[in-house]
């Protein structure tokens, strides 16, 4: 039986949100491409390795995984039912076969003990109910030694694009539905360094570097806006806002698409070579 003790995310990412997301996996992974080099050059995934990837969504970042680690395999977990059929619809349809999915909640899943090689995470850490919780359960799911990279985002600042964008979008829309304004809130809850280090409590080698991306939001300013306003679907928006909104959007238009620079911070540690096999 699946055990979620964050029940909040669990609502959110099996209701409306995961649903967009699985809907639109495309548009949400042009938003985090930049990001995926980085990830996996600072995970170092070698070809026999078993890797973890926590919050794996549609499985881009499993699917990558894998093809990495070609003689050992990756395992995506997530709470999102939705996504986590996305996942395996795309993982048949390239032909990976190194590649398994769990619905689970990563921060009390019974992951076997020094199970993995390298655990990595596009994002999902951050939705946990109780960071250092979750934390030292990865770090019992990792090898004495083993690696741990993801990433999370850096406080949306007034001086970002992308944080100048977003906030007019909510300035002239009014707040979001409880399921996206939670959704919302975790992603913001690893923005401080001295937090992530905080619950990184009992790894070794903690680094956290700065990475810029240039998220992709649509073909042009209208396709932007349209999925920009398609998570909030019956929302009425008067033309003038609409075309308020565009114009926003409008200087960042480019022939690759409306991009809008963005930035995460890039953290890695090590589970302690120390560290007893069962964790403690």
């Amino acid at each position: 039986m699946t055990t979620f003790v964050n029940t909040r995310q669990a609502q959110a990412w099996n209701g409306s949100v995961g649903l967009h997301w699985a809907t639109h996996q495309q548009r949400y992974d042009a938003l985090l491409t930049d990001v995926n080099d980085a990830l996996f050059a600072a995970a170092a995934v070698r070809p026999a390795d078993r890797v973890l990837d926590v919050g794996c969504g549609a499985g881009t970042t499993t699917r990558i995984a894998a093809r990495l680690a070609a003689r050992g395999h990756a395992v995506g977990v997530d709470i999102s039912a939705p996504l986590l059929r996305r996942a395996q619809e795309l993982t048949a349809a390239e032909k990976i076969h190194n590649a398994t999915y769990t619905e689970a909640d990563a921060q009390v899943h019974a992951f076997p003990s020094c199970g993995y090689d390298v655990i990595v995470s596009r994002g999902g850490v951050m939705f946990f109910a109780d960071h250092a919780a979750a934390f030292r359960n990865l770090r019992r799911a990792l090898m004495p030694g083993g690696r741990l990279a993801f990433v999370c985002p850096q406080p949306a600042g007034p001086g970002t694009e992308e944080g100048q964008a977003l906030r007019l979008f909510g300035e002239l829309l009014g707040g979001p539905d409880p399921d996206t304004a939670a959704a919302l809130a975790a992603m913001a809850s690893l923005s401080d360094p001295d937090r992530i280090r905080a619950v990184l409590e009992g790894w070794e080698n903690v680094e956290i570097s700065p990475v810029s991306l240039d998220a992709v939001w649509g073909r042009d300013a209208a396709d932007a806006v349209d999925f920009i306003l398609s998570r909030s679907p019956g929302r009425p928006v008067p033309a003038g806002t609409r075309t308020m909104l565009e114009d926003s959007l409008r200087p960042y238009e480019s022939r690759l698409g409306v991009r809008l620079r963005g930035a995460v911070w890039l953290v890695t540690a090590n589970r302690p070579v120390r560290d007893k096999p069962d964790g403690d």
